[in-house]
């Protein structure tokens, strides 16, 4: 039978986003990228304050903001903040830098908590992030853990950010992602962990479509 609720957890660049959105389409399931609402706050913080910015300054957002997930008609997710459209500004580098820190203070993870098991509650969801099946949906049907080697996935993002324009040094984008996987291990509040039920499902040597096919499979058994 197919499962109901999935959760997809993992790493920096571990292709969570792009993997959980095809494997959604594939089984006819409604796909909630956390990810894109964690960027959609850092994008608004960074619409009101330089960098670095405090504690304080990322909650004095959430007072006012609204996060909207929907697909057009190629369907293909728009991210919307206030009634604007930030579906790839929330993709840039300055709000890749900024999103973990966001992600980590308490007051922005409790409001997210709180529209995404609104979101599940329809069923046939599929949802991704870093700490769906331990914290967000913890009775989730199917948790999986999606990972790669950290060469994998740098190489993945340079390819993915060079397709948008971007001239990026793989290096640095190796440094980002350590730096972020430290950080996101290692945060208070709902750090990076495999659930203790979860699926562990590696991905460095896999193709795009290899790994679709296994997560359609982990669906329907």
């Amino acid at each position: 039978m197919t499962k109901s609720v999935i959760a997809i957890d993992g790493p920096a660049g571990a292709g969570k986003s792009t993997i959980a959105k095809m494997a959604a389409q594939k089984l006819g399931y409604i796909y909630i990228d956390t990810g894109a609402m964690y960027r959609a706050v850092a994008w608004r913080v960074l619409q009101e304050y330089t960098p670095p910015v405090s504690t304080e300054q990322i909650i004095s957002v959430l007072d006012d903001i609204n996060i909207k997930l929907s697909y057009d008609e190629n369907k293909n997710m728009r991210v919307e903040t206030n009634g604007t459209d930030v579906s790839a500004a929330i993709r840039t580098p300055e709000v890749t830098a900024l999103v973990s820190q966001v992600a980590a203070v308490s007051e922005v993870r409790t409001k997210m908590v709180e529209l995404q098991r609104a979101m599940a509650k329809c069923g046939k969801v599929l949802m991704d992030g870093r700490d769906i099946g331990t914290c967000v949906l913890p009775n989730a049907d199917l948790k999986i853990f999606l990972t790669a080697s950290v060469e994998e996935r740098a190489n993945r993002r340079a390819r993915q950010m060079k397709e948008k324009g971007y001239d990026i040094d793989v290096e640095e984008i190796k440094k980002d992602i350590i730096a972020r996987d430290e950080a996101d291990m290692n945060r208070e509040i709902s750090p990076l962990k495999k659930a203790d039920d979860a699926l562990l499902l590696d991905t460095t040597e896999m193709t795009i479509e290899e790994v679709l096919a296994a997560i359609v499979k982990m669906a329907q058994d």
